[in-house]
């Protein structure tokens, strides 16, 4: 924290030095978040970007921060930010798949790209364009906002052992992963961050997933759901900074530059935050849970999920021409990068394994 709020400083002095004009010019931003102000690391990153935009400014770009317990509606940034309601919101893009399915690409789909894979098809591919293509029709600009990695399957009060395990069961898991179980025979739902405990202990949902060992220790969920699946189905989740697009065009070229100067420089924090809160608690659970039980999917489980989402994918790409465009220039980026994460991390890291046995 301290060495960002270094970087921070000195950008801050960068351009004031570089735009004298800054001082004069007082703009007031709000930004709603997904979740509560309360939930870190996720809700770490907002108010670091307005204190990086605030200190880049000499104070002259303020952006005030609410979490979901302030605006009530974590699944409706994106009308918000639309309406004018808040010039900015924090959010995951998959939670309004109802709008546009095709958002899904932007935050994560299952059997899809690792984080690095994914920041460089955003930054070096044509994610960011595919992204502002899809985004154009609600008028807001849409920027990556972090990764949370891979995510682990999730939390259950028992255990799969096949697919027959799996049907009947209610479960909260957004995106195309929803779908997924759907087919296979799960009531699937979406319930927003801060109902997630409640519902679970109620008995209003059976299973759920949500982010990873960083944030999911503190929900509490293992003392109720002790059966904590391994990941396949958000291998490298993106959240994403929204912003009103006619607001955008009212700030000068100064504030536009600062502003996405800074969501960059907090996604990377963002980033490297939620790995090594992921890293300590999954330590955590090893020395202090004896309790949750770490699983992984049986293979003929995972088979009959890659087949369902297989079918999910197509039929979507057969109905949306901009599904089909997005998934396919991802399949066609992944094909190409794939090869270098597997011999540069899957390899290493198995080499240096091999090397301690």
């Amino acid at each position: 924290m301290k060495r960002f709020g270094k970087i921070a400083t000195v950008l801050a002095t960068c351009m004031l030095v570089a735009s004298p004009a800054l001082a004069a010019e007082k703009v007031r931003w709000k930004l709603a978040m997904s979740w509560s102000s309360t939930l870190t690391p996720l809700a770490a990153a907002a108010p670091k970007l307005a204190d990086m935009v605030s200190k880049m400014s000499g104070g002259n770009f303020e952006i005030r921060v609410e979490g979901a317990e302030k605006h009530k509606a974590a699944l409706g940034i994106l009308d918000m930010v639309k309406g004018g309601q808040y010039e900015m919101g924090h959010s995951a893009s998959y939670y309004w798949k109802g709008k546009d399915i095709s958002s899904v690409f932007f935050t994560t789909v299952p059997f899809g790209m690792t984080s690095n894979e994914q920041y460089a098809w955003f930054y070096y591919g044509d994610g960011q364009t595919l992204q502002d293509k899809a985004f154009e029709k609600f008028d807001v600009l849409s920027y990556p906002g972090g990764n949370t990695g891979v995510q682990m399957g999730g939390w259950f009060k028992k255990e799969i052992a096949s697919v027959d395990d799996l049907k009947g069961l209610k479960m909260r898991i957004p995106g195309v992963a929803g779908e997924i179980f759907a087919k296979l025979g799960v009531a699937v739902t979406n319930i927003p961050p801060g109902e997630l405990y409640t519902s679970l202990d109620r008995g209003t949902i059976d299973a759920l997933e949500w982010v990873g060992p960083g944030m999911d220790i503190k929900m509490g969920f293992h003392k109720i759901a002790p059966y904590y699946y391994t990941g396949w189905h958000e291998p490298g989740a993106e959240m994403h900074y929204l912003i009103n697009k006619k607001a955008f065009e009212q700030l000068s070229p100064e504030y536009q530059a600062i502003l996405t100067t800074a969501i960059k420089a907090v996604t990377a924090d963002q980033t490297a935050m939620n790995f090594d809160a992921n890293a300590r608690a999954w330590a955590q659970i090893k020395a202090e849970y004896p309790d949750i039980k770490i699983m992984s999917f049986p293979p003929a489980v995972l088979k009959e999920m890659k087949k369902a989402n297989d079918e999910v994918m197509s039929d979507y790409a057969a109905k949306d021409p901009l599904f089909k465009e997005i998934w396919e220039n991802q399949k066609a980026y992944m094909a190409d990068v794939r090869e270098w994460t597997r011999m540069s991390d899957y390899l290493y890291i198995k080499t240096v394994e091999a090397l301690q046995e």
